[in-house]
């Protein structure tokens, strides 16, 4: 008997590998649907796969959805960017991350890995929400923005018992909306209409805080690494700063000639 129970024990045997095969098969049954054309049944297929956040009471449905959100706005984006794509091989390469995601990413509970997570619900979630609502009102564009920073600020502190994790998340999300209402007038698309310029701009900054967070609280930040994240992160700001003026300096230099 002790064979068999070992086996069906969540973790490893039967269980593991069958729990292994339906994250796989998730993926490969959203290619399908994208490759015919079934985008609507494509995107209830993942929703419904998020059924266990309501197998509780009702009063806990909303911190399961928060705890959720990064892996929604995750499996949403890989969507899009099947939907997006001109090429079947490009379509698989996506099901193939986003597998890796469900099987590789999601699963991990490490302080590491819950921080990769949470940034790549920042990366995927903006560059996704630019390129699907990248011509939609502006006042989409701020709001949801705000809120992928909030959820993946909040994400990435609560792997750390922040205790000011709350305000901190809500200051990320204060300067996201802020900074999509101002840069979202004028919106830029860089490598190929991938990235948009405000998308790239919070990446760039959101990455640059969470590595000296992370660094500081392992006791790894020296002053040479913090020299540098700074740096780098200011000088990608600027360079995105200064093709936004460049760009609008022209169109008004054509607009009086």
């Amino acid at each position: 008997m002790k064979p068999l129970i070992a086996k069906i024990k969540p973790a490893s045997g039967f269980s593991r590998l069958a729990h292994v095969g339906l994250n796989i098969l998730l993926p490969l049954t959203v290619f399908i649907f994208v490759r015919i054309d079934f985008v609507q049944l494509a995107l209830s297929i993942i929703l419904l796969s998020k059924w266990r956040m309501f197998v509780v009471r009702p009063r806990f449905w909303l911190a399961n959805i928060r705890a959720n959100a990064v892996d929604i706005i995750v499996s949403l984006s890989f969507l899009l960017f099947m939907v997006e794509s001109a090429s079947p091989f490009t379509q698989l390469m996506w099901a193939t991350a986003y597998a890796l995601w469900l099987v590789v990413v999601k699963p991990a509970s490490s302080t590491f890995m819950v921080s990769l997570q949470a940034m790549a619900g920042l990366l995927f979630g903006l560059v996704a929400l630019f390129i699907g609502l990248g011509d939609g009102p502006l006042y989409w564009l701020v709001l949801l923005t705000g809120l992928f920073c909030y959820l993946a600020a909040r994400h990435f502190f609560d792997s750390f018992d922040e205790p000011y994790a709350k305000l901190l998340a809500y200051l990320f999300c204060y300067f996201g909306a802020a900074l999509t209402w101002v840069l979202g007038h004028w919106l830029l698309f860089y490598a190929n209409g991938l990235v948009a310029q405000p998308a790239l701009l919070l990446i760039a900054v959101g990455y640059g805080l969470a590595a000296l967070y992370y660094l500081d609280h392992h006791d790894r930040l020296s002053k040479l690494v913090r020299i540098e994240i700074m740096a780098t992160t200011t000088v990608i700001a600027m360079a995105i700063v200064a093709s936004l003026a460049v760009n609008i300096t022209a169109t008004v230099r054509d607009l009086l000639q």
